[in-house]
């Protein structure tokens, strides 16, 4: 049996080389004596020229007859030409049809509903296979960021309780003779873990029951957390800086062709790397916005359309905090300087792309705590727990959260965060 090389090495080769590669027919066509068959394995596509003249008849029929998608094996020789993907080619002297397939049910200018009813195959997509490769250096990178700062990785329960981001959005569960709930978030079990370990990280799925059905929303995401004893807002801000900063260098030290496939142009991404990402509070952005003709009244989140709106002033991700104290969710603590505030921020995406990380200083106050609670119509008895850590030494401590999905969906410059993840669930589809 031969060596295998990738494509991506194949195409490295120099004239007359011999090689051997594998992978899954991508496009082909025959006339006559000749079948020009276009051959795609994870790392790229590679044409092959198959001659009647020079294979074996069963060799030249399946090189003629296979269909797209049909897993083949090929030896030949490497020719130059600048016709060809890469500028090379293979002169086939074998090619071996490991499995015909049958006709392919995904073919050009499919509807977006046929492409996600057949999921499973269009992952095979090149566009959804760059976008894992990236996929795949983002949350690489997320644990490389976390435990060179001396953060411990730790697991909460995706079975919850209670919630942590609002009771309307909770996936409720069958548990044995009671009902619980699929994890919101797991900041809760987070503040838990600070107290012994300091610093904590993960990343989890995450579920929240929005019935939302835009381009920005899923039903299930990813969640990169992060919980710090001794932190404060503006430490956790910039740290927040920081990660996004080492995940995009990260994608960009390794897949700029992958980002060219996706049409996404590198340069301003990299140019976002040697510039400073600023900070305003929630009332600038207001001031912002007024000033380019969108007044909201304070205490008003800002929606996609203020977000979008804000961010033509920037050129770089901006980090907004102290939002309106009124509108945030029960641990996050006003300001003691400006009651109306909350010790809180998201950082907002340049082009349109929304929030993608949210987070804040966590309130210590057990009294604060429990009246928030009361007015999200809680039972306290459920968060005992929770206030136990306020009762038995507890410290100034924040958090953030990244959305995976949303990170990727920026990086990438994709028009829906469907197609970030493999399996996307939304309010309208559980499968495949």
């Amino acid at each position: 049996m031969p060596a295998y090389d990738k494509i991506s090495q194949a195409l490295q080769k120099s004239e007359g080389d011999d090689v051997a590669i594998r992978g899954w027919i991508y496009r082909t066509r025959s006339s006559g004596g000749l079948a020009f068959v276009v051959v795609r394995d994870e790392s790229g596509i590679m044409q092959v020229i198959a001659e009647q003249s020079s294979l074996p008849d069963e060799d030249f029929e399946g090189a003629k007859n296979a269909l797209i998608e049909s897993s083949v094996q090929v030896e030949g020789i490497i020719h130059e030409d600048k016709r060809a993907p890469g500028g090379r080619e293979i002169h086939a002297t074998r090619f071996h049809v490991v499995d015909f397939a049958e006709d392919f049910p995904i073919t050009e200018d499919q509807s977006v509903e046929h492409l996600l009813d057949n999921r499973h195959l269009w992952l095979r997509s090149r566009k959804l296979t760059a976008i894992m490769k990236i996929r795949h250096t983002l949350t690489g990178a997320i644990h490389a960021f976390f435990r060179s700062h001396g953060f411990y990785e730790f697991h909460p329960p995706i079975l919850q309780p209670g919630q942590c981001e609002g009771g309307s959005t909770l996936f409720e569960v069958d548990y044995y003779d009671d009902v619980t709930y699929l994890s919101q978030s797991w900041q809760l079990y987070a503040e838990a873990a600070v107290f012994a370990l300091e610093r904590v990280y993960d990343m989890a799925p995450t579920f929240r029951a929005e019935k939302s059905k835009t381009s920005r929303h899923l039903s299930e995401f990813w969640m990169a957390e992060m919980e710090a004893a001794w932190m404060d807002l503006y430490k956790v801000t910039e740290m927040a800086k920081e990660e996004i900063k080492y995940i995009l260098q990260q994608v960009l030290a390794t897949h700029e062709k992958d980002l060219e496939e996706l049409g996404r142009d590198p340069a301003p991404l990299r140019a976002m790397l040697d510039k400073e990402w600023p900070t305003i509070k929630y009332r600038r952005a207001l001031e912002i916005l007024h000033e380019r003709g969108v007044d909201i009244e304070f205490g008003k989140d800002l929606r996609t359309i203020e977000e979008k709106e804000l961010m033509k002033e920037f050129d770089t991700p901006v980090v907004v905090t102290h939002y309106p104290k009124e509108t945030m969710a029960f641990y996050k603590p006003a300001d003691p300087e400006q009651p109306d505030e909350a010790l809180c921020f998201d950082m907002i995406a340049p082009e349109g792309y929304g929030e993608i990380v949210g987070g804040s200083q966590r309130s210590t106050d057990v009294d604060e705590l429990i009246e928030a609670l009361e007015q999200e119509g809680e039972d306290i008895e459920n968060y005992q727990w929770y206030l136990d850590l306020r009762r038995y030494g507890s410290v100034p401590h924040s958090g953030y959260g990244v959305g995976v999905e949303r990170v990727i969906a920026w990086i990438c410059g994709l028009d829906n965060i469907k197609d970030t993840i493999p399996f996307p669930r939304t309010v309208t589809r559980k499968g495949p």
